[in-house]
């Protein structure tokens, strides 16, 4: 069985090598309580310096198809990742995240739901603050800035920890999950060190 140690290892050695790497306000992440990370989504490259670079083991909830074959299966496993089937009501999938986030670990999310090019606008999806507000844990937003190219330069922000403690009691309404839904994705795009994508309504 591959190691999560190993995977990174190897990760970081390839990111070394391909990208000048910068990660900023990585003290940003709870160090031993469970939590939400909320990344930009550009590039599958996204997922690896992400993960290569966290100082905690990442889960993420990653599409159904990458766990198709024997081998892809065991290396996305081993990164801590979990299926989702994309487009549906993944029960299996909101529960596997639930236990996590209870047991203390980190659950990594793509808010815009898919890769997003620059100047493309996506609805942003709910289910992170879904989750958020069910297990009652931080969610801690993260742009990935930088062009995914030969030794360019690769900035990793983290922001500051957003809390949904006025939901410990009751759920929020669709309305509610749908404002704080979009205020968090726009408060990941502020993190971005890209002027561009900083300023993007």
């Amino acid at each position: 069985m591959i190691s999560f140690k190993i995977i990174r290892a190897v990760m970081r050695a390839l990111l070394f090598f391909v990208f000048r790497l910068e990660v900023r306000g990585r003290e940003n992440l709870p160090k031993d309580t469970g939590a939400i990370v909320a990344i930009n989504h550009r590039s599958n490259w996204d997922a690896v310096v992400l993960g290569a670079t966290a100082p905690r083991p990442l889960g993420f909830m990653a599409k159904a198809e990458l766990f198709k074959y024997k081998i892809s299966a065991a290396f996305f496993k081993a990164l801590g990742s979990f299926p989702v089937q994309r487009g549906k009501g993944d029960i299996s999938a909101i529960k596997a995240a639930l236990s996590r986030l209870r047991n203390n670990e980190i659950v990594a999310m793509f808010p815009e739901g898919t890769r997003v090019r620059k100047g493309q606008k996506v609805e942003p999806k709910q289910g992170a603050v879904v989750l958020a507000t069910r297990a009652q844990v931080p969610i801690v937003p993260i742009n990935i800035s930088g062009k995914y190219k030969w030794m360019s330069k690769i900035t990793v922000t983290y922001g500051e920890p957003i809390y949904y403690t006025q939901f410990a009691d009751e759920k929020p309404t669709v309305e509610q999950l749908h404002s704080m839904s979009i205020d968090l994705m726009n408060t990941i795009m502020s993190l971005s060190v890209d002027k561009e994508e900083k300023n993007r309504e």
